[in-house]
Formats: C-alpha cells, sequence, structure tokens
C-alpha cells in the first residue's frame, strides 16, 4: 500500500467519525462547525452585535428655559454626566432648542448602558409641552469640535461693542477717502431714483472734507 491509499483511508475513517453522532446523543445534534473547522452557514448569517461603546447623546426640541443647569440635574438621574452642550446664537446667545450630554461611563454594569438606557426611555418625552428627541451618537459620528470651549460657557459676541470700536477708529486718508466716495454713489443712486419716481425735489449738496478729522484731541508735551 503505498503513501497515496494510506492518507486516502484515514481521510475516510475521519469523515466517518465527524459524520456519526457519539454516544449519548440525539438524532437531532447538530454539529457546530464541520470537519474542516469551519462555521456554518447559519452562523455566518447570524453578524455579531457590536459593542455599544456611544456615550454622547442628542437630544432636540428642548424646550424654553431647561438650559444647562436644568439639564444637568434633570440627566444626572442615569450617570455622572462629564460634558454638556446646548447649541446656541454667536450673535444673540439664545439656545437653538437642541444639544449634546456626554456620560463619563458607556457602562455601570454588565447590563446598564448609559447612554442606551438615556436614549430608549427619554424619546418622545413630554417635557414643558414640547416632545424631546433623544438618540445615541456613534463615536466614529461626534465631530472633533463638539466640546470645544465647553469648559469656559458661551460667551456672545458683543457686536455693539466692535461697531464702537470701529466707528471711534482714527481714519487713515485711503480710508476716508473711500468712505467719501462711497457715499457719493449712495448719494447718486438716491437722486436717480426720486426722478425716476417723477418727484421733484431738489437733494441738497454734500458738505463735508476730503481731509480726515482727528476723532481724539492730542495736546503736545511742550
Amino acid at each position: 500500500m503505498g503513501m497515496r491509499d494510506k492518507k486516502r483511508n484515514q481521510k475516510r475513517v475521519l469523515a466517518r467519525r465527524t459524520a456519526a453522532p457519539r454516544s449519548g446523543e440525539g438524532k437531532d445534534f447538530l454539529p457546530l462547525e464541520d470537519g474542516s473547522g469551519k462555521r456554518t452557514r447559519k452562523q455566518l448569517q447570524q453578524p455579531e452585535e457590536p459593542e455599544n461603546t456611544a456615550t454622547v447623546v442628542y437630544i432636540g426640541h428642548i424646550p424654553h428655559g431647561f438650559y444647562e443647569d436644568q439639564m444637568k440635574g434633570f440627566f444626572k438621574q442615569f450617570g455622572d454626566i462629564k460634558r454638556l452642550r446646548i447649541a446656541r446664537n454667536r450673535k444673540t446667545g439664545k439656545s437653538k432648542h437642541y444639544g449634546f450630554i456626554e456620560f463619563e461611563s458607556p457602562v455601570v454594569s454588565a447590563f446598564f448602558k448609559v447612554a442606551k438606557i438615556v436614549a430608549d426611555e427619554m424619546n418622545n418625552y413630554l417635557l414643558f409641552e414640547h416632545t424631546l428627541r433623544v438618540s445615541l451618537v456613534p463615536p466614529e459620528k461626534v465631530h472633533p469640535k463638539l466640546w470645544k470651549g465647553v469648559r469656559r460657557g458661551f460667551i456672545p459676541i458683543d457686536r455693539v461693542a466692535i461697531e464702537r470700536k470701529m466707528h471711534n477708529k482714527d481714519k487713515s486718508v485711503e480710508e476716508h477717502k473711500k468712505m467719501v466716495e462711497g457715499i457719493v454713489k449712495r448719494d447718486e443712486k438716491r437722486r436717480k431714483r426720486i426722478q425716476a419716481a417723477g418727484i421733484d425735489y431738489e437733494c441738497p449738496p454734500l458738505i463735508g472734507v476730503i481731509q480726515p478729522s482727528a476723532k481724539k484731541i492730542k495736546f503736545d508735551e511742550n
């Protein structure tokens, strides 16, 4: 008997052992793996459920008056809150009625996932005549700048101070000349619109100086 015949007989014996049921097992016995160590078709069709590691929750339809302090006091019953942010208007600082909460840990115990419990329990929750919209945010979809500046709080832009600073700024000759040219162009357009409307009106002439005037009084040291 050659080597090929021996290998062929060994394969037949292994095939019979894997096909025949062991003693004490019923007829309905189904091996989890075949003789080659591969998974069965049923196992391949059932995808493994990925572990839920989400810690960020999106909250929409936030009612008026339910701000950072109120949200912290309400949602801390589910777990320790790491960071909280409400979207606000940059000009006015008013709430945009949606925000995000990040919890310290995704899992408190083996069967208690904080963010998932919050999303399941608080979604469609009626609060101050507003139905909250709560959902999980996967880690890969969390924007890298989502929590930028959250520690110092929201500081709205003071537009009045910016305009005041620009108005009180000493202008150079070129800046003053450009400003005068803009005033003259707007006045010419205004005159044309008045004439096109058929109104007989004599616009007063513009009075001003080309050279910029100093807005601050400067005294000589001498």
